[in-house]
C-alpha cells in the first residue's frame, strides 16, 4: 500500500496540473467568439447594403447600437488576444525553446491586438457622433462619413496578426510536430485565403472572415485535445 498510494497521488497530480495549463487556451476561444461579433455581426455597413454608390448621407442608415456594440465586443477581444499572447509565452515557449514559429505566435497576436484597437476604436468614435450619441453635435454629415469610410476595413485589417499567427502555428504542427496535424491542416487555409484575395483581387480584409473562426476552432482543439504544448 505504501508503494501504490505514492504512484496514485503523483498520477493524481499530473492530471490535475494538465487540466490546469489546458484551461489558457479559452482566452482563444473567448476571442475569437467576441471578435466574430466585433467584427462580422456589428459591421456599421450592414444596414447600407445596396447603397452604390455611397455618399455621405448614408450615415442616416448606421446604427448607433451597432457601432456601440462593435466597440465594447471590440475591446474585449484586444484584452483577450494580449492574454492569450502572455499566456503563450509562459505555458509554450519555455517548452519549445527552439522553436521559431512558437514565437512568432505571441507576437504576432500582439501586432493584432494592436491593429484592432484603432479598428474598433473607430466603430465608438461613429457611435458618439452619430445622433443620440455623447457628442452628437461635434461632426455634419461629412465628417461622420469619414468614420463610416474609416470602418469600411477599420475592424478586418487589423487581423492580419492573426493570420500570420496561424501560420505559425501550421508550421508548428506539420513541421516541428509539437500541435495536432489536424490542426495545422485547418491553420494553413486562413493563410491560403488570406494570400489569394490579397494576391489576385487588393482585398485587404479577408483576414477579418476567416481569422475569428480560426481562433474560435483552433484554441477549442488545444484545449480538448492532445496537442505536446499543453501537455
Amino acid at each position: 500500500m505504501s508503494t501504490v498510494e505514492p504512484e496514485a497521488r503523483a498520477d493524481g497530480a499530473a492530471r490535475q496540473e494538465h487540466e490546469k495549463k489546458a484551461k489558457w487556451p479559452l482566452f482563444g476561444v473567448g476571442a475569437g467568439v467576441l471578435g466574430g461579433v466585433a467584427t462580422l455581426v456589428t459591421d456599421v455597413r450592414s444596414g447600407t447594403a445596396g447603397r452604390e454608390p455611397v455618399d455621405a448621407s448614408v450615415v442616416d442608415e448606421v446604427s448607433r447600437p451597432v457601432a456601440h456594440l462593435g466597440l465594447v465586443a471590440g475591446f474585449l477581444t484586444v484584452v483577450l488576444l494580449l492574454v492569450l499572447a502572455a499566456a503563450w509565452r509562459r505555458q509554450v515557449e519555455p517548452r519549445v525553446p527552439g522553436s521559431t514559429a512558437a514565437y512568432v505566435v505571441s507576437g504576432a497576436l500582439t501586432a493584432s491586438a494592436a491593429g484592432l484597437t484603432y479598428g474598433y476604436g473607430w466603430k465608438g468614435a461613429l457611435a458618439i457622433y452619430l445622433p443620440s450619441g455623447m457628442d452628437e453635435r461635434a461632426f455634419r454629415e461629412d465628417g461622420l462619413f469619414v468614420y463610416f469610410m474609416l470602418n469600411d476595413f477599420g475592424g478586418y485589417i487589423g487581423w492580419l496578426g492573426v493570420v500570420v499567427a496561424a501560420g505559425a502555428v501550421a508550421w508548428m504542427a506539420l513541421r516541428d510536430r509539437l500541435i495536432s496535424r489536424w490542426i495545422g491542416w485547418f491553420s494553413v487555409l486562413p493563410v491560403l485565403a488570406v494570400v489569394l484575395f490579397a494576391g489576385l483581387t487588393g482585398l485587404p480584409g479577408f483576414q477579418g472572415v476567416v481569422g475569428p473562426a480560426w481562433m474560435l476552432v483552433t484554441f477549442l482543439g488545444l484545449t480538448w485535445g492532445r496537442s505536446a504544448v499543453v501537455r
